[in-house]
């Protein structure tokens, strides 16, 4: 049980000897640096111009820093293990001060923002999001620069459902695979026996399926596991605890719902509305995250799950206030990490290979023996 208890802290190694053994003997990149943008860029347009097609969004401007105050900062976790960086802004002599903090998502703005770009139900936004995650550690799949495509869109009480939750993770799906086809016809050598596609359609299990078929393994192994079974999955339910004592992953309060009751297909008495895109990483032969994403909290779900954080002193916060107060609309909305689908769809061995950030030293020199070479 120790190990489960480890296995919430995140999705990282977290060992750089690990790191070496994991990363592949026998890798080349099939682009060269050069084209490896061009693709980056050919993938970008694409999955963005389709994901306000098939969801009604429209682009907008998303902050790199928010106000303390103001709660709409992303904690990630709900232990608050991972920290947002935080500074002073002494502005007018300190008499018209700002505490201010690097966003390490946009999941709780993009919810205001609904409200203030005057959005109906059944519309909503795209950003180009940009975050500064320093408590990640460094391996194949994790920088402290984030970059991802936070979404949000209004709906109404009743859509608040598994139904719905399936729609939109569909549609999510059908993007990412025509962006993969879409990059593979630009860049041919893409297309290789090596390496299979990724499968037309995604398979959805509930996170406490999972648990049941894999009962003493902690999560990641359990996601590895299932992983071989089907190669692309939407685990339903992440959040609430599991039968085991553990949720499958944790997940802060105050923006998913993963406390409603729901019912499993076979009318087994399940709960969440949210879930993770995880597929089978060919090149890196590891599970691989693409997306979270939720229905997010409704008053009653809101104060629950503070609740059960302990965490009730949050309702005292704008962003919160808004939720119990009805002020800002029901919604769905969820974040796609930018760099993660195209490390996936340009069949990279690590994220430094389509992301301009900063790496320690011993992992350049790892990458290097392996033929993995990060941008500087």
């Amino acid at each position: 049980m120790a190990d489960k208890k480890a296995d919430l802290a995140g999705p990282g190694i977290g060992d750089y000897a690990e790191l070496e053994k994991i990363l592949p003997e026998d890798y080349t990149s099939l682009l060269s640096p050069k084209d490896t943008q061009k693709a980056i860029y050919a993938c970008k347009d694409y999955i963005e111009q389709n994901l306000c097609k098939e969801l009604n969004l429209i682009r907008v401007t998303v902050p790199l820093i928010v106000d303390v105050d103001s709660g709409v900062n992303d904690y990630l976790d709900r232990d608050g293990s991972r920290t947002p960086i935080r500074f002073h802004i002494s502005n007018d002599y300190d008499k018209n001060p700002v505490d201010a903090e690097v966003v390490q998502a946009a999941t709780k703005w993009k919810r205001m923002a609904l409200k203030q770009f005057g959005m109906g139900v059944g519309e909503g936004l795209l950003t180009d999001m940009r975050a500064v995650r320093k408590d990640y550690f460094l391996d194949h799949d994790h920088s402290a620069y984030v970059d991802q495509w936070d979404w949000e869109l209004a709906i109404t009480d009743e859509q608040r459902n598994l139904t719905l939750l399936r729609q939109v993770v569909e549609k999510i799906w059908k993007v990412l695979k025509g962006a993969e086809n879409h990059v593979m016809g630009l860049f041919p050598q893409l297309k290789t026996d090596k390496y299979p596609d990724l499968p037309d359609e995604l398979t959805f299990i509930h996170a406490e399926e999972i648990l049941a078929k894999f009962h003493d393994l902690p999560r990641k192994q359990r996601e590895t596991q299932i992983l071989q079974e089907y190669p692309a999955v939407f685990i339903i339910g992440i959040g609430w605890v599991l039968e085991d004592g553990y949720p499958h992953e944790m997940r802060a309060a105050d923006y998913d719902d993963w406390v409603t009751e729901t019912t499993s297909e076979d009318g087994k008495p399940m709960h969440g509305l949210n879930g993770d895109i995880l597929v089978w990483n060919p090149v890196t032969k590891r599970r691989h995250e693409l997306t979270s994403m939720g229905v997010r909290v409704d008053t009653e779900a809101l104060k629950k799950q503070l609740e059960i954080c302990g965490q009730l002193d949050f309702l005292k916060l704008p962003y919160h206030q808004a939720i119990v107060n009805n002020q800002i609309p029901l919604s769905i909305g969820g974040g796609i990490g930018q760099s993660r689908t195209f490390m996936l769809l340009l069949k990279k061995a690590h994220i430094g290979e389509v992301s301009a950030t900063v790496w320690p030293k011993i992992l350049k020199d790892i990458g290097k023996k392996k033929n993995i070479h990060v941008i500087d």
